[in-house]
């Protein structure tokens, strides 16, 4: 790999470039004993890659990629967000098979088995750690629709902070749309988080849909269909969805 010096590319940068995940599950897999260098396991995230050096992951040699991808996917609900799920459910890279007979891919962040909507994939490890860094600041925007009435109350306090079990749930907005569903829209996103919030309330939701990540949505992208982004979706998520 061409480094532009001989000091090497550190070896969690080296797997993102290959297309196996992004830098942060890159370490996992490292710290796991799941990467070789040269056909010794490595799990130090110190540990450079120099040219002429051999990685494998499971055994498997990874090599840089020379073509990334960019997808987005309408995940349907019933779908996991995982690319391996210890209890052989539905995953949404299942969706992309068209892309994954030839191309490895995997999705950027997560939508849960019971929620639905946009979800991003790629093999550029680089740009999954841009779009999914809390500095990069891209809104996140959920339709939600619940089981009874949402109170005022739920609205004003998501936007001002929920403290659940010492963490802050805080919205960016909340919007009416009906008496029972909502327009929520987050910048960095916690995990279930949304759900978190409204069980602060005694609410669940029915339909828990993300219908926009910056400046991609899935208008006209029928549940289960998924097209490739456009060169200026990605330039702008690049730049940290502004």
């Amino acid at each position: 790999m061409e480094n532009g010096s001989n000091s090497g590319i550190r070896l969690q940068k080296y797997l993102a470039h290959c297309g196996v995940a992004s830098r942060r599950t890159a370490e996992t897999f490292i710290t796991q004993g799941l990467v070789a260098v040269n056909n010794i396991v490595v799990k130090e995230l110190g540990t450079k890659v120099y040219p002429g050096d051999i990685v494998s992951l499971n055994g498997k040699p990874v090599f840089p990629v020379e073509n990334f991808v960019y997808i987005v996917l309408n995940k349907p609900p019933g779908y996991v967000s995982t690319l391996h799920d210890e209890h052989n459910r539905p995953k949404a890279v299942d969706l992309l098979k068209e892309v994954t007979k030839t191309t490895r891919i995997y999705n950027i962040g997560r939508l849960d088995y019971h929620s639905s909507g946009l979800l991003l994939f790629t093999n550029d490890g680089t740009f999954a750690a841009k779009v999914m860094h809390p500095s990069s600041e891209i809104k996140k925007t959920y339709f939600v629709q619940t089981d009874k009435k949402i109170p005022f109350e739920f609205i004003d306090a998501f936007v001002h902070g929920i403290n659940d079990n010492g963490e802050i749930l805080k919205a960016l907005s909340v919007h009416y749309v009906t008496t029972n569903s909502v327009e929520i829209t987050l910048h960095e996103g916690k995990n279930r988080e949304i759900r978190r919030a409204l069980a602060q309330f005694g609410l669940h939701a029915r339909i828990l849909q993300r219908i926009a990540l910056g400046p991609i949505t899935i208008k006209d992208l029928p549940e289960g269909s998924w097209r490739k982004l456009t060169q200026d979706e990605i330039s702008i998520l690049q730049k940290g969805g502004h």
